[in-house]
C-alpha cells in the first residue's frame, strides 16, 4: 500500500521510574551501554553526545534512585583507572533492551490498525468543536461563485444534500474556501422554517431539506423538532407551539425545512 502524506503512524518509548522518580529511558541506557563498551566516562559521554558533567550527573541520579551503584570506577592500572557497569547495571541494561523490543513489537501491531486513524482524528477534532448553533453539518465545497461583495458557497453534505451559504469575499479568502475544501456548516435552529413537504408555494430561501420527524420536544412556548435526513444526518428546528399545532407535527411525518443562505455559517478546522 502506498503511504500518503497524511497517514498516521504510532511511535513510543519506554521510560523507567522508581518510586515515582524518573530513572531514565533510552538515552540513559545508551549511556550505560557506551560505558560498558568504552570503559571510560569521557569516551562514553562523547559517544552519546553528552558533556562529561552531564554524563556523571545522569550516573549519579541513576545510582541514587537504584539504591545501589549501576556504574563503578576502578582505580589504578596502566591507564590510570577505568569505569564499568556493575552486575546490577548490566542486568538493568539487559532487561530494558528486552522490554524495548517487546514494546516496539506491540507498537508495530497497533500501527497496522492505524490506517484509518487520520480520518478518525479529523472527526474527533470536529466533535470537539463547541458552538451554540444547534445544527452542525460536515461537508465539502462543491462550488464557489464569486460576487462583488459576497460569495455563494455550495456545500455537499455527507448524505448527498446541498447547502447554499452566502459569505463575504473576505471570508472566502480568509477561510481558504475552494472546491474540495472540507468545511463545517452551522445553522441555528431558530433560523429554520418548517413547511409541508408537498407544498407548492415558492420561497426565496435557498436551502430546502426534507426529512422525517423523529423527535418532538415541547416546552412552555416553543417546540424543538428533529428531522432525520437522508444519509443519516439530523436537523433541529425551533418553532412555536402554536405553529407546531397548526402544522399538525407528529413523529413519522415528512416535513421540509427551509432557511436562508445567509443563515448558514461556514467554518474550517485548523
Amino acid at each position: 500500500m502506498t503511504e500518503q502524506p497524511g497517514d498516521i503512524h504510532l511511535q513510543g518509548s519506554v521510560w523507567m521510574t522508581i518510586g515515582g522518580q524518573a530513572l531514565g529511558g533510552q538515552s540513559r541506557i545508551d549511556l550505560l551501554n557506551a560505558i560498558a563498551t568504552e570503559g571510560s566516562i569521557t569516551k562514553a559521554a562523547k559517544a552519546v553526545s553528552l558533556s562529561y558533567k552531564a554524563a556523571w550527573d545522569a550516573i549519579d541520579t541513576m545510582n541514587n534512585l537504584a539504591g545501589e551503584p549501576l556504574v563503578e570506577r576502578l582505580v589504578g592500572g596502566k591507564g590510570g583507572g577505568s569505569t564499568r557497569l556493575t552486575a546490577r547495571g548490566q542486568q538493568l541494561v539487559s532487561h530494558y533492551q528486552r522490554i524495548a523490543v517487546a514494546h516496539q513489537q506491540f507498537l508495530a501491531e497497533l500501527d497496522q490498525q492505524a490506517s484509518g486513524m487520520g480520518d478518525d482524528f479529523a472527526l474527533l477534532k470536529r466533535l470537539n468543536m463547541k458552538t451554540s448553533a444547534r445544527n452542525q453539518f460536515y461537508g465539502t465545497v462543491m462550488q464557489v461563485q464569486k460576487g462583488a461583495v459576497n460569495d455563494e458557497i455550495q456545500i455537499q453534505l455527507a448524505g448527498g444534500q446541498v447547502l447554499i451559504a452566502t459569505v463575504t469575499s473576505e471570508s472566502t479568502t480568509a477561510l481558504g474556501l475552494a472546491t474540495g475544501t472540507e468545511v463545517i456548516a452551522l445553522v441555528k435552529s431558530s433560523s429554520i422554517i418548517l413547511i409541508e413537504a408537498n407544498t407548492q408555494i415558492g420561497f426565496s430561501a435557498r436551502n430546502r431539506l426534507t426529512g422525517e420527524i423523529v423527535r418532538l420536544q415541547t416546552g412552555a412556548i416553543n417546540t424543538e423538532v428533529v428531522l432525520a435526513l437522508p444519509g443519516g444526518g439530523t436537523l433541529a428546528a425551533m418553532v412555536t407551539n402554536e405553529s407546531s399545532q397548526q402544522l399538525g407535527l407528529a413523529v413519522g411525518q415528512t416535513i421540509t425545512a427551509i432557511f436562508k443562505a445567509s443563515s448558514v455559517i461556514v467554518g474550517v478546522t485548523g
